[in-house]
């Protein structure tokens, strides 16, 4: 890929125990790029985004943000980052605006309600949602509150996990729009994701992990769904690599 990279994986290992989760990990997201990582359960999606979050360290190699080594600088590396874990974690006796409100006034961004508001439907939430409690809020909701969140911290780059499961097709369609809209704002977004479909609707590139290898990479325009489906199941099962274009 094209530009310098500001998430990185660079010979990535992590243990369990005696387990390896991720194996001799290798992937970059420069700026303004979507990279999808999908695989199964237990394939290292999960623990790649971890990794890059510095909440577990890495057993050799490194998970690097803007430059930073996630395993050494923890909480620098976290400072550049926006994340969206698949349950977002809301206050629900307090409105969309004030959710927003309060995250932002925890990572010191000072944020007024004409700000909220506007940050807000930027993300999709419909503007007569704003001011009621999170209590009542579908997923869908609270996941458009979540990316907001997100994106008010001005992050260089976004860690999404599983940000479409639970999601009808329209509330998943949504989604994938204020996710091209950070790309197009400049951001690297690395998502974990079963999703398929959703993956060839916003990924530029789309990696496959298998039992922490990354066995399949290629650019998203390179390949069809069908043939999608047939790549990730044949891996999902465990069957050789094959062999696509950088």
């Amino acid at each position: 890929m094209a530009g310098t990279a500001i998430l990185q994986a660079r010979d990535l290992s992590v243990r369990r125990g005696e387990r390896v989760t991720l194996n001799a990990l290798n992937l970059a997201v420069p700026a303004g790029c979507v990279y999808a990582l999908l695989g199964g359960n237990g394939a290292g999606k999960t623990t790649t985004l971890n990794a890059l979050l510095g909440f577990v360290r890495a057993a050799s190699g490194q998970a690097l943000v803007d430059g930073i080594d996630a395993s050494l600088q923890p909480q620098q590396a976290r400072a550049r980052l926006a994340y969206l874990p698949e349950n977002v974690a809301l206050y629900p006796y307090l409105s969309g605006v004030e959710n927003l409100r309060y995250f932002c006034t925890l990572s010191e961004i000072a944020l007024g309600d004409a700000q909220a508001q506007d940050l807000l439907s930027a993300c999709g939430l419909a503007v007569e949602a704003q001011g009621r409690r999170v209590a009542g809020y579908s997923k869908g909701m609270r996941q458009k509150v979540g990316l907001a969140i997100a994106q008010a911290r001005q992050a260089c780059a976004m860690l999404l996990d599983e940000p479409t499961s639970g999601l009808d097709p329209a509330a998943a369609h949504e989604f994938a729009q204020s996710v091209l809209q950070a790309r197009r704002a400049g951001m690297a977004v690395l998502m974990a994701t079963h999703d398929l479909f959703n993956a060839l609707q916003v990924a530029d590139r789309i990696g496959i992990l298998r039992a922490g290898r990354l066995v399949a990479e290629f650019d998203a325009r390179d390949i069809a769904h069908e043939e999608l489906e047939r790549l990730y199941l044949r891996h999902a099962r465990g069957a050789a690599v094959a062999e696509f274009p950088a």
